[in-house]
């Protein structure tokens, strides 16, 4: 099986987040894509508005009629900071000789990698899809993450893609624009606006339900 890792704070997940799993299934033949919702993310400890349960129901919700989308409790059910290395360890530890993993990413995040948890370590474990951002046109990944990664990795010009010494490659995919954002969503649940094509339905239904993001950020 060919299995897709996507990781997020997913606070709350919207069109976007699945627009962009859809795409990248689609265009690289995943079998299977894990939502894996983060439980204390590394760079935003103070940032997640609601609890990991909750973020966790809206997931499932989301991805519920999707038979390739699966929800992932590894990080919410790990103690302390959602470190992505041990995730991939994880998925390392239990995939078959025969399955292949790949890492899904935003562009942004993954040119800061250089930054993660013993980053060197994960390249050899799973391949690497790098998703554009809304309104780019960028469409090298290595670029601007720094000469330590950089260092890891040859250029395929047949295959035009990154290649790592073990084997691994980088993958790069221009996804259709949808310009929307988590935060930008919360901030319009707080002034009482509507979300309605923003985010599925049952998730739209789940926020009014709880009361979330109503007083928080």
């Amino acid at each position: 099986m060919k299995i897709g890792l996507f990781g997020g704070t997913f606070d709350p997940i919207h069109w976007g987040h699945l627009r962009s799993a859809e795409e990248v299934a689609e265009t690289y033949r995943l079998d299977r894509v894990y939502f894996i919702p983060a439980s204390i993310p590394p760079f935003k400890r103070a940032q997640t508005a609601t609890l990991p349960a909750d973020r966790l129901r809206m997931v499932r919700l989301a991805i519920a009629r999707n038979p390739r989308f699966r929800a992932s409790t590894v990080e919410i059910s790990r103690p302390g900071v959602s470190y992505s290395i041990d995730t991939v360890r994880f998925f390392t530890a239990r995939r078959k000789p025969e399955d292949s993993l790949y890492f899904i990413i935003g562009l942004d995040a993954f040119r800061e990698i250089g930054k993660w948890k013993d980053f060197a370590e994960i390249f050899p474990l799973c391949n690497f899809i790098v998703t554009s951002r809304p309104g780019s046109k960028e469409s090298d990944p290595v670029k601007g993450t720094g000469v330590a990664v950089k260092k890891l990795f040859c250029y395929d010009f047949k295959n035009r893609n990154y290649r790592h010494r073990s084997g691994t490659r980088i993958f790069f995919i221009e996804l259709t624009d949808i310009a929307v954002s988590a935060s930008e969503i919360r901030a319009l649940v707080r002034r009482g606006k509507s979300i309605r094509y923003l985010v599925p339905s049952v998730v739209e239904k789940y926020i009014k339900q709880r009361h979330l993001y109503a007083d928080g950020a």
